[in-house]
């Protein structure tokens, strides 16, 4: 039998937090190696500058990982958390970080990934553009309904009988425990309000909320959405069982508290998991959708325009629309398109990013693998009286292929926005060979970003970089390449 080690483990005493690093760790750099330091749940918070106390939760060939238990010395770049359930629920993880050091650091990284991975000869990298505002920025969230609530070590201690049930954020690290929140500060009103409202109601009226553990319960998630462009407002109800009294009780109420939602729908969802791209969405009342608008600006004879993008309850859409817009006309401006040239805009979603650059172009050919957002997007061109569009669901892999280029023609430009994952490489050897002009390549992930650039480095070289920052205090940071052929 093989015996377990009691090994007592690794402590290090007051030692300096030297920098941030990858998904929002931190660094301690000593003789024996690199630290990352994690924010075990409930815990203050690591910043650079800090003085620590660590105990070492992992040992690897080139690292070790460890977590803070004990702070000497607050670094000069803290700042007083504006979120009472900060470093619990997970989000929000650099409130404690003045705003204009997160910039600083998110565009560390944004250099330290394309020089280190990409190795490519690179420009000056501009100076990161900041969110405004940084709080109540959000225009989606989804909230978990489920009997397994997150005790606070306060609540632990305590003699008093705490419900089971909590409506709110799951804590980092446990599928089946949820943090109740009061007030969240990443959507603006009426969310908080909404989803308090959902929770008494749940309580009042004795609703059985989902057991993640063993998969029983009615309740299961609350998603808000706002359209502050537009002021309308989506609220959609995951349940797992078919109780139409009981569901058709909570829905009027919502109406009757909530007059300004126009768009209520809910979800019959009987899986063990909470995904609903697979499921159907009933609209209980008013429209099945709501509208943002996004001015798009002067077209190339002077006339402006507001687009309207139809966001249904399984759209995807930029949940910073501000910052999106921000993004959208870097990318556009980038482009430099005089009206004559084809475009290509790769993983195009909804079609967003095409829709905003069309009238500066001859034509846009939008390639999605999502088919339902194929359909969006083909809806919000005939909205907003864009014809100069075609929309083609897919893998990118398998679509672009020399006989997609001789059907819609080679492409000028290209504009490609994807997924965390990056390109894969048989899509970024298919652009080598279709040889545009220029690629403007967004990103919300330049480590992977900076991969492809390197691959690419082949035929092209990169002539700009601008970082932006979608998600204040949080260690996300999306950026913008222009590639010119070489």
């Amino acid at each position: 039998m093989r015996r377990r080690s009691h090994k007592a483990p690794e402590r290090l005493y007051a030692v300096s937090v030297d920098a941030v690093a990858a998904e929002g760790k931190c660094i301690v750099r000593t003789e024996d190696g690199v630290i990352f330091v994690d924010n075990p749940t409930g815990g203050p918070g690591v910043a650079p500058g800090d003085v620590v106390d660590l105990r070492v939760t992992n040992r690897k060939k080139q690292y070790r990982e460890a977590v803070a238990e004990h702070i000497h010395e607050l670094s000069p770049v803290r700042t007083e958390p504006f979120c009472e359930h900060f470093g619990t629920c997970g989000g929000c993880k650099w409130q404690h970080i003045r705003y204009d050091e997160q910039l600083r650091f998110k565009h560390q990284q944004v250099v330290d990934h394309l020089t280190r991975i990409g190795k490519v000869p690179l420009p000056d990298i501009r100076a990161i553009l900041a969110a405004h505002p940084t709080q109540y920025y959000r225009n989606k969230l989804e909230f978990t309904c489920a009997e397994g609530r997150w005790l606070t070590q306060a609540e632990v201690g305590t003699t008093e009988t705490i419900d089971p049930r909590a409506v709110g954020f799951h804590v980092p690290g446990r599928f089946d425990k949820v943090l109740p929140i009061r007030h969240c500060y990443l959507q603006p009103d009426p969310s908080n309000a909404i989803r308090l409202a959902v929770a008494n109601y749940a309580f009042e009226n004795e609703l059985s909320l989902y057991n993640l553990k063993v998969h029983t319960g009615f309740l299961r998630t609350l998603i808000i959405r706002t359209a502050e462009s537009s002021g309308q407002l989506m609220v959609t109800v995951q349940v797992a069982q078919d109780k139409p009294e009981t569901l058709a009780g909570l829905l009027n109420f919502l109406q009757t508290t909530f007059p300004q939602i126009t768009s209520l729908n809910y979800i019959i969802n009987t899986k063990k998991n909470d995904s609903y791209q697979d499921q159907e969405v009933i609209n209980w009342s008013g429209k099945p959708y709501i509208e943002e608008r996004m001015d798009a600006g002067s077209g190339l004879g002077g006339e402006s325009q507001t687009l309207t993008f139809r966001v249904g309850p399984k759209s995807f859409y930029q949940t910073n629309a501000q910052q999106a817009f921000t993004l959208y006309k870097v990318a556009r401006d980038w482009a430099r398109l005089t009206g004559k040239e084809r475009v290509y805009d790769l993983y195009t979603g909804t079609g967003t990013i095409a829709l905003f650059v069309a009238r500066m172009a001859q034509h846009v050919v939008g390639v999605e693998y999502v088919e339902a957002s194929v359909a969006d997007a083909r809806v919000n061109a005939q909205v907003n009286g864009i014809t100069n569009t075609t929309f083609v669901a897919g893998d990118m892999r398998d679509i672009l292929t020399d006989g997609f280029f001789d059907q819609h023609g080679r492409p000028d430009v290209v504009i490609t926005d994807p997924p965390r994952a990056g390109m894969d490489e048989a899509v970024t050897r298919q652009l080598l060979k279709a040889a545009p002009e220029r690629i403007v390549y967004v990103s919300c992930n330049t480590a992977t970003q900076a991969r492809d650039l390197g691959i690419l480095d082949e035929g092209y070289r990169v002539a700009d970089v601008q970082p932006v920052d979608m998600f204040p205090h949080t260690h996300h940071v999306e950026n913008i390449a222009l590639l010119v052929k070489k």
